[in-house]
């Protein structure tokens, strides 16, 4: 794993020389460091509630020599595998819930495919410069953000409770049973709308914004809303990730050793929730993105290829 570790440390601050040295460099390379970052991916994704999507498509894309519609592609598979291997935990220990998650994921779902279909319609430069300031627009949002542990639901809106988004769950850090329910139901249905589609266009997931839209403006729980977000990434990735398999966009030297290593990740992840600061791990991802962020906005704009 230490080798890995300097392979990827190499690749990251060698970037520009990496891409235009790629044919010599050994196939095996490009593998090994895929798993490595997916693997840390997978820890950090799971922990931060942001899926690995928005961490490994700035990454890769900026760093790896490999064209941007395919790692858009492996960033929505990517962040299905972790959200898959994720969920089935959480939704054991209570930590999601699929009532919550499902109409919020079909109203995603249709919109990631129309976002999908454009982002391979659109020049590779305009995607990569727009994906360089959403990235950037993304941290600020994390960094501005305010999270409430337990936010204050006076009832739930008259959709709420004719979905009958509600219920209990176990929080085992306070020791005890909370009970929840949602209100703003309808402005949460059109934020999953732009989330879903923006999510296809840019491969990037949805978990970054599914929380603080699940916390903030529903008024879920936070570490339910965490959890809850792992699931709804799984319905909404899967009708974006099928519109870049049936155009062919799919590499298997950069997908497979991704998903091996977000899927292993997300287990770990998914343990460590309970006991890991969530503080120390946000810290991690803004500084990780606001890397990656500039780093795709400088490619697209042709400032630093």
């Amino acid at each position: 794993m230490r080798r890995y570790a300097l392979i990827l440390l190499a690749l990251l601050w060698a970037a520009p020389a990496a891409a235009a040295e790629a044919a010599a460099t050994p196939w095996w390379v490009w593998p090994a460091a895929l798993f490595a970052v997916s693997f840390a991916i997978g820890i950090v994704g799971v922990l931060a509630g942001v899926g690995g999507g928005v961490l490994f498509v700035p990454i890769v894309g900026g760093f790896f020599p490999f064209h941007l519609d395919f790692v858009r592609a492996a960033g929505l598979l990517l962040a299905l595998s972790g959200a898959l291997s994720a969920a089935p935990a959480l939704l054991r220990s209570g930590m999601a819930s699929m009532r919550l998650a499902m109409p919020l994921a079909l109203v995603g779902s249709v919109t990631s495919i129309a976002g999908a279909l454009l982002g391979l319609a659109l020049p590779t430069n305009v995607v990569q410069t727009a994906l360089g300031v959403t990235i950037l627009a993304i941290v600020l949002l994390m960094w501005r953000a305010k999270k409430s542990e337990y936010p204050e639901v006076p009832m739930p809106d008259p959709l709420g409770a004719a979905l009958r988004l509600n219920g209990v769950f176990h929080d085992p850090a306070a020791g005890r049973d909370v009970q929840w329910c949602v209100h703003r139901t309808p402005s949460g249905l059109v934020a999953f709308a732009g989330i879903g589609l923006l999510a296809g266009l840019f491969g990037l997931g949805a978990g970054w914004a599914n929380v603080p839209v699940l916390n903030l403006l529903m008024g879920a729980p936070l570490k339910l809303s965490g959890g809850t977000s792992g699931f709804v990434l799984s319905v909404v990735d899967t009708s974006a990730a099928w519109v870049y398999v049936n155009r062919g966009a799919v590499l298997p030297v950069l997908v497979a050793p991704s998903i091996v290593g977000v899927m292993l990740g997300a287990k770990i992840g998914a343990r460590l929730l309970r006991v890991v600061r969530a503080s120390t791990v946000r810290k991690i991802v803004i500084g990780l993105l606001l890397a990656a962020g500039a780093r795709a906005l400088l490619k697209g704009l042709g400032i630093w290829n």
